[in-house]
């Protein structure tokens, strides 16, 4: 395991059945803008739609940047079939006193409702627990987009409840469901 702050947030390329997990690199700016135009891919997570090219490029500069600050960060989420870059799973937040950090994703609409966010997130899981020293992951959704405590649950991670307005985004505040898996229960999991 490696706990250390020297390249804890490494993020190695991952694969699974159908996808690899990667660095983000600026070439990915085009298959990025793809799927982050959507406003339904936007909806509930907190950023805008991107409107042009140039935003999707920032946003792979700022992945690059993290990187080399191990910071926590996002692989970019390829699909095998294509070659082509469609979401983005990683890191939110991380705390060192507690051992817990909290993970974030987005999907390419074409590609919702086919299991391959189910496959990332169970990666990342296994990948977390067995590389760091973690001990609780968490992850959230607004109340309003169920479908992602699905991918959750699917993933062995409870619901722990409703936090009131959580949230600001897109001018509101919004509540969010809370969930998590620990060290333990991942290890019974993987057993299995």
């Amino acid at each position: 395991m490696f706990f250390f702050r020297s390249n804890m947030f490494y993020l190695p390329q991952l694969e699974t059945r159908h996808l690899l997990l990667r660095q983000i690199r600026v070439s990915d700016a085009p298959d990025v803008f793809a799927y982050s135009k959507d406003p339904e891919v936007a909806r509930y997570v907190l950023w805008q739609a991107q409107t042009e090219l140039k935003e999707a490029k920032d946003y792979c500069r700022a992945m690059v940047r993290q990187y080399r600050m191990d910071e926590p960060a996002s692989w970019g989420i390829e699909d095998k079939s294509s070659g082509h870059l469609i979401g983005t799973i990683g890191y939110m937040d991380y705390d060192s006193s507690n051992r817990s950090t909290e993970i974030g994703y987005s999907l390419a609409r074409w590609k919702w409702n086919q299991g391959l966010m189910t496959e990332a997130l169970t990666e990342v899981i296994r990948y977390t627990f067995s590389e760091m020293d973690i001990n609780r992951i968490e992850a959230q959704h607004e109340t309003e987009n169920p479908a992602s405590g699905r991918v959750m649950e699917k993933c062995g991670m409870k619901k722990e409840g409703i936090l009131r307005q959580r949230l600001y985004n897109k001018g509101r505040f919004v509540d969010v469901c809370l969930y998590s898996i620990l060290r333990s229960e991942a290890d019974a999991l993987m057993k299995r």
